[in-house]
């Protein structure tokens, strides 16, 4: 909706996000985006919303508000059991136009992409998609000389990567609310639950009449391809173009093993097809934060650093001593990764062995 700055803050107040559950199990980027929302609320002097959407859900409101919602509006009915377009883009839409929320966040999931655009163009509201970073601040950053009265303030300025990662932007929406984002998985943590805090509830379902737009599930197939979610990893190894060759993996595969570690890559290697996606670090695969990231054969582009710069620990081992990964990583090992690896997972098997033999005696 459009209007004056001032109407907009009298009218829209509040921050809310999406509480994405699959098969009544909330995901992880739900109850990272209350953890943002609660910051940015404070922010704002106001308090976070969480929306619950499905069919007999309303017993994970209670996990909602151990994590920082202040309330939990669920939306309950049978026709939301399955995530479909249609039904899910009314239940939300709905909401929105009912409580106004001046801040929606989204997270950037396989549904969250498909229902974040359809709700902001039923509510007539902008959009920015897969963002990194979310702010509260002054619109435009840097006010226009002459015209600094018509600078706006506490702005939800939403930051995201641009021109295939190759810029950064950061976005406003001052003329319509809700100011909308869909927010990548992994780029905000969540905060430590407090056990028994309680959210309040509100019930809320405005009606759903089943017509052409549903579509009818008939089947869910699932896909039992077994890959480790590196974002749940506490120690990665990760190869780029630098390794050579996807058979070359294999001493990456070793090293991962002696460390109890999970083998991820940039997106050279992906692009090679030498390792699937779901195994990509960096700003179009996944933003990781173990505690030990082993950088290896990996020049560390802007794309990639923005995606594991957070790590605990960066230990980076190239050929090359003027590779950018150098600057973020913690320690650095400059010389040949064929040589340098092996050898690195001889000794830690060789002091994982030793340990192992002192406890015994």
């Amino acid at each position: 909706m459009i209007a004056n700055t001032n109407e907009l803050r009298a009218e829209y107040k509040g921050v809310y996000t999406y509480a994405q559950q699959v098969d009544g199990e909330l995901t992880p980027i739900s109850l990272e985006l209350v953890g943002k929302g609660k910051e940015l609320a404070k922010d704002l002097g106001t308090d976070v919303t969480a929306i619950l959407i499905g069919d007999g859900v309303k017993c994970l409101a209670d996990t909602l508000g151990e994590y920082g919602a202040d309330r939990v509006i669920v939306i309950d009915d049978p026709e939301l059991k399955d995530y479909r377009t249609e039904p899910y883009a009314r239940a939300m839409a709905e909401a929105i136009k009912k409580f106004k929320p001046d801040v929606m966040l989204v997270g950037a999931t396989a549904i969250g992409r498909d229902l974040g655009p359809r709700v902001s163009a039923r509510v007539h509201t902008g959009l920015t998609a897969d963002c990194t970073s979310l702010d509260i601040g002054d619109f435009p950053m840097v006010p226009v000389p002459g015209q600094e009265d018509q600078q706006l303030h506490q702005q939800l300025l939403m930051t995201r990567p641009a021109f295939g990662g190759n810029t950064i932007a950061t976005i406003a929406c001052p003329d319509y609310r809700p100011q909308m984002a869909t927010v990548r998985p992994g780029v905000m943590q969540k905060e430590a639950p407090e056990a028994g805090r309680k959210a309040e509830i509100i019930e809320f379902n405005p009606g759903f009449t089943p017509d052409d737009k549903y579509v009818e599930i008939l089947d869910i197939v699932k896909n039992t391809k077994k890959v480790a979610d590196i974002m749940d990893a506490k120690i990665l190894v990760s190869g780029g173009r630098g390794v050579g060759s996807p058979e070359n993996f294999k001493i990456l595969d070793d090293l991962a093993a002696a460390i109890g570690g999970t083998v991820s890559c940039s997106r050279a290697v992906v692009d090679a097809g030498w390792k699937p996606k779901d195994l990509q670090v960096g700003q179009t695969g996944k933003t990781v934060r173990p505690q030990l990231y082993f950088a290896i054969g990996i020049s560390g582009a802007i794309q990639h650093l923005a995606g594991m710069e957070e790590s605990d620990m960066i230990i980076a081992i190239n050929k090359d001593e003027s590779a950018p990964i150098f600057t973020v990583a913690d320690y650095g090992v400059v010389g040949d990764l064929n040589k340098i690896v092996p050898k690195l997972t001889e000794k830690i098997t060789e002091a994982k062995k030793q340990i192992s033999y002192t406890c015994a005696i």
